[in-house]
């Protein structure tokens, strides 16, 4: 069973004098496993695409199935505990909480599933120590370069085990040194946790590591190529 289906998928926002058709007609399989780069310029639908398959917005038409589940039969409170379970979200702003450590920031959603205080504390060392900051899990995110604070948020999107990663342009605010550490740590969990990662990205970096490049245009995909 393929992890993600869209079918026919539309966004079209109606807040302007004319409708914007953000997606149009979109259809898509993602199978577990996949490290995949979402491409295209902007205003293509790329971050329109992401955001409705991590349920941050709704669908003007079509379906979606994620792991077996129509997400838009899924109510409110349903979507948030299926989003919280399911999607780790990589924003480009990181999102990190201020006044907490790094190991704080990344045991936050495990704290909202309900894990055992020592459990979520030894997976959210295990992962920051996966990411190259052990010696970082007392810093708050003031106390960390632009590249640690993004290795925080990608420890964080793994730390509850999610059946995908979505990362919207996570590598946009960092240079060269921190974007390559940032791939390779994204590509080794990928393989060796099995972990499924999506990208949003104008980065030739990481379209260069991605072994699937979907390229959208208008709103529709234009090519889909698998390494």
């Amino acid at each position: 069973m393929s992890l993600i289906i869209s079918q026919n998928l539309y966004r079209v926002y109606n807040a302007t004098a004319v409708p914007v058709n953000a997606l149009n007609g979109v259809n898509l399989k993602i199978e577990e496993g996949e490290f995949t780069a979402i491409v295209g310029p902007s205003g293509s639908g790329k971050t329109t695409l992401l955001n409705i398959l991590g349920g941050l917005d709704s669908p003007s038409g079509g379906t979606l199935e994620i792991a077996g589940n129509d997400i838009s039969k899924l109510n409110g409170n349903q979507l948030i505990d299926f989003r919280l379970k399911n999607i780790g979200f990589v924003f480009q702003a990181y999102n990190l909480i201020p006044v907490l450590s790094a190991r704080e920031n990344v045991e936050f959603i495990m704290l909202l599933q309900g894990w055992e205080k020592k459990e979520r504390e030894d997976r959210a060392v295990q992962l920051l120590e996966e990411v190259g900051l052990k010696e970082r899990i007392h810093n708050k995110p003031s106390e960390l370069s632009g590249g640690q604070q993004q290795r925080v948020a990608v420890a964080r999107a793994l730390a509850s085990r999610p059946r995908f990663v979505l990362a919207d342009e996570p590598t946009a605010n960092l240079d060269s040194n921190s974007t390559n550490n940032l791939l390779d740590i994204m590509s080794m969990l990928n393989k060796e946790e099995k972990m499924t990662f999506i990208f949003s990205t104008h980065d030739q970096r990481v379209i260069d590591r991605a072994r699937r490049v979907i390229t959208l245009e208008d709103g529709q995909i234009k090519s889909d190529i698998i390494k």
